[in-house]
């Protein structure tokens, strides 16, 4: 009898430590999914603060670059203004000294921004470079050549800061006439082609 007293407990206990051996997997699983999601809090709050720092030192470079902006036409002043003084009088010129050496002052701090100026003149119109003010008619230079420069452009970096504004050629109307002509009839020599 005792034996099987014995065995009815073992069979009792055998259910019960099954159940608690399921209880304890079960429990470990969500002990893991815890840690899992704990991680990717972790992980998303990590992502948020490097994202928030960037924005704030982008718009730290922005807030710079669009005072420095502000500057640029008092600056481009300043300069045309230097560049009457040669022709002035003895005291003028030695006054004028004194300003280009301002002027040197402040073309270093735009270099320390990473700012500077780009030439136009010559090379072909870009619209992320350069603001066409004037166009002029033109036999001796190809459609789209900068033939003058107006107000210098200044770029930071790759991005530009201030387009350049420039009298760009266009062809001239004979010509273009002629280029439009010519245009038609190779359309008319394809249409054909096409159709036979």
């Amino acid at each position: 009898m005792e034996e099987e007293n014995e065995k009815e407990s073992v069979e009792q206990e055998q259910p019960e430590l099954e159940g608690e051996s399921l209880q304890i997997i079960q429990l470990q699983q969500e002990i893991e999914a815890q840690k899992n999601k704990n991680l990717r809090l972790l992980a998303d709050m990590e992502n948020l603060r490097k994202r928030m720092q960037k924005e704030k030192q982008d718009l730290m470079r922005y807030s710079v670059e669009n005072v420095i902006a502000e500057f640029l036409t008092p600056l481009d002043n300043f300069e045309n203004a230097l560049g009457f003084a040669q022709g002035a009088s003895e005291e003028t010129r030695n006054w004028a000294t004194g300003f280009e050496m301002i002027l040197t002052q402040f073309r270093d701090i735009l270099s320390q921004h990473n700012i500077s100026s780009f030439s136009s003149e010559g090379t072909h119109f870009d619209p992320h470079c350069h603001e066409a003010i004037e166009m002029e008619e033109s036999d001796a230079h190809s459609e789209g050549t900068i033939l003058q420069e107006f107000v210098k452009g200044y770029k930071c970096g790759d991005r530009v800061l201030r387009p350049a504004r420039v009298k760009v050629a266009k062809l001239a109307k004979k010509k273009e006439e002629q280029e439009e002509k010519n245009q038609e009839s190779e359309k008319e020599t394809t249409h054909e082609s096409k159709t036979k």
